[in-house]
């Protein structure tokens, strides 16, 4: 019997195995570069762009996956190195005149572009901007300039995102001694390593809020720095700022548009979120007469009091009906229903999985056979992270001889295993992480383009969580949820009222949640928009929070220095608002009536996943609203979750 490697990849067997799979990809990548360059302008330009994509992509992405998942130390450091290695390769690439002559051939060649289909249109393009933003289109001096500000930029992002991390530290004599054992002691100093936002003691909150927020030096000249660089490179290569820059080929297009979204939406919550700053406020008074001022450290914690006052939403109570089995069948009776797919657990080969808790599902459709596979890696374990996650390992495309090459992806979870007595128990928020998790994975499968470089999930930041965000409402829908939950012991189905009780719960202070999201987004925009910044970081946050939040700042803190999406999401920290407006949109108007109509599950294939990230992504969303939804169509919708009772509203007609 050969043995496997890791995801049935023959060289990933032992460590060692990601240099052989990096040369190889690296081969093949200078052989394809060759090609390029030799190849006459025409829709095969694009073929091999994207082969050499593929080529590398293949490697890359798994091994992005592998450096943070696997146990084993020796592979995760052997994924780390392919990283660099084949980001560098990428970085060349990218500057490289002649294989970007090719491609501009092609662009410039108006008779051959107007005979390609609009996809491959679109890709060239995309790889065309990937240039661009490399600085290709710029004289030798000024290349080796965006070089190494490409360089910097990476460097100062892994560096500002350990900073957000690091817990401070305190002479523990400045905390009253009765608060002290919430901390971690190291000889004389407390460390402050989180807010506690949970905690009871208002007072802890509060010193956990000064602590851990107050600002260090270092991680501010690097925020700065981080912040002026993108900014330089975005003007380097021809933009205004970096946010004109980050949000070419979103949905929302330009700073404006996400500017006056974010506007729009403020006002639409202001009075709503003032509701709930004075629901907390008469919470704090009666359980804190003394101190009864709201502040930032409160806003988590009394929205939490309220809710559980209001509908008694104990986690326990509804954990026996969600038994990861009962889920997983839901999820498979409402994807069969909706576009004619079903999961088959699959045996998994020796040495393919990285774990021997993880699951392998084909997934597979009634007519046209399988669409790819999902690992399913499931359970707590030492050393894994946290954070619920999906990852494309490789993406689909059809390959030179016609077939199609299946994506594989892997769906990151942290459930608790299950146990003698009982299966794996899920809470109902991890139920629905499963099923907006589960929204990626299909987006994935079902996003079957021509060409990897725009395949399922691999689209515009802003629409990308649009699929994993419309789960969330089937996960909230009485209707879906009747099909599935269980009692594990009995049988018997979850009632109705606890759906009910549970979806009017998520409502409980959503207005201020929502504000405090929109002022993050705010925030995120004016620190990438024009530069130099008018005041220093800190101010900026200070006036921004009270203007768009609310409750005040506190002197002394700088919480951008813990913002760690200002890495990942620069820009675009708004996406997820937009995505949860468009999702919301879909809903309503599509499966609200009836959330397992085949046809408007075909609809949302055809119109929406289908296309990955090749077709222009408010051209998706129109295709599936059969109109062109506006900047306020986005806010009421957003607005409109927060008070109808949609469910009710439907059932009880």
């Amino acid at each position: 019997m050969l043995a496997r490697g890791l995801f049935g990849v023959p060289e990933l067997s032992c460590p060692e195995g990601f240099q052989e799979a990096q040369d190889k990809a690296l081969q093949e990548s200078e052989q394809l570069v060759q090609k390029a360059c030799s190849t006459p302008p025409g829709p095969e330009t694009v073929m091999i762009f994207d082969q050499l994509s593929d080529a590398l992509c293949r490697v890359a992405d798994l091994a992005d996956f592998v450096k943070i998942a696997h146990p084993d130390f020796a592979f995760r450091e052997a994924a780390e190195e392919a990283c660099r290695n084949i980001g560098t390769v990428v970085e060349k690439l990218n500057t490289d005149v002649e294989l970007c002559q090719s491609l501009r051939r092609l662009l410039a060649d108006e008779v051959v572009m107007s005979s390609l289909d609009p996809e491959t249109r679109r890709v060239a393009e995309l790889f065309m901007f990937d240039f661009e933003i490399s600085g290709i289109h710029l004289d030798e001096e000024k290349r080796k300039k965006a070089v190494n500000l490409n360089v910097r930029i990476l460097d100062l992002c892994n560096e500002f995102l350990t900073g957000t991390h690091l817990p401070n530290k305190v002479d523990k004599h400045v905390l009253p001694e009765h608060i002290r054992y919430n901390f971690t002691a190291e000889g004389n100093y407390l460390q402050v390593a989180g807010l506690h936002a949970d905690c009871p003691d208002d007072l802890v909150r509060e010193a956990a809020y000064k602590i851990f927020l107050y600002p260090n030096a270092e991680q501010l000249s690097r925020l700065e720095d981080l912040l002026a660089s993108r900014n330089s490179l975005a003007q380097l290569v021809g933009y205004d700022t970096f946010a004109h820059r980050a949000l070419q080929g979103t949905m929302a297009k330009t700073p404006e548009t996400v500017t006056q979204f974010l506007e729009k939406l403020s006002d639409q919550l202001s009075k709503r979120t003032q509701k709930d700053f004075e629901m907390m406020t008469k919470m704090k008074m009666k359980l804190n007469p003394q101190n009864s001022k709201l502040m930032p450290w409160d806003h988590p914690y009394y929205s939490g009091v309220l809710r559980a006052e209001r509908y008694n939403i104990d986690p326990g109570l509804y954990c026996p009906f969600f038994s990861l089995g009962a889920c997983m069948e839901g999820l498979n009776s409402l994807f069969s229903q909706l576009l004619g797919i079903s999961l088959y657990a699959e045996q998994t080969q020796s040495g393919e999985v990285w774990s021997e808790d993880i699951r392998k599902l084909a997934v597979v459709h009634e007519t046209e056979g399988l669409l790819g596979y999902i690992y399913c890696d499931f359970f707590q374990r030492p050393d894994k992270p946290h954070q619920d996650c999906h990852f494309t390992v490789r993406g689909g495309r059809l390959r030179e001889d016609g077939e199609y090459q299946l994506p594989i992806v892997v769906l990151m979870l942290s459930l608790p295993r299950s146990t003698r007595s009982a299966p794996t128990l899920l809470s109902p928020g991890m139920m629905e992480n499963l099923f907006h998790e589960m929204g990626h994975a299909m987006h994935s499968m079902l996003g079957r383009t021509r060409y990897q470089h725009v395949t399922g999930t691999r689209c515009p930041t802003d629409f990308a969580e649009v699929p994993s965000i419309l789960m969330e409402y089937f996960a909230n829908d009485y209707r879906v949820v009747n099909q599935f939950a269980r009692h594990y012991k009995t049988g018997q189905p979850l009632p109705k009222n606890m759906v009910s009780r549970l979806c009017e719960s998520k409502k409980v202070c959503a207005a201020a949640d929502m504000q405090l999201q929109v002022f993050y987004a705010v925030l995120d925009q004016i620190y990438h928009g024009k530069h130099p910044l008018k005041k220093s970081t800190t101010e900026l946050l200070k006036e921004t929070q009270e203007k768009v939040y609310g409750l005040p700042y506190v002197p002394n803190t700088a919480w951008q220095l813990r913002f760690s999406h200002l890495v990942g999401y620069g820009a675009k920290y708004y996406s997820y608002l937009m995505s949860r407006a468009v999702a919301s949109m879909v809903w309503k108007q599509c499966f609200a009536q009836d959330p397992f109509d085949r046809a408007m599950g075909e609809r949302y294939r055809r119109e929406m996943l289908a296309h990955g990230g090749g077709k222009e992504p408010i051209l998706m969303v129109q295709g599936m609203l059969q109109k062109s939804p506006s900047v306020e169509d986005f806010v009421d919708a957003l607005v409109s979750d927060l008070d109808q009772d949609f469910e009710t509203f439907i059932t009880d007609s």
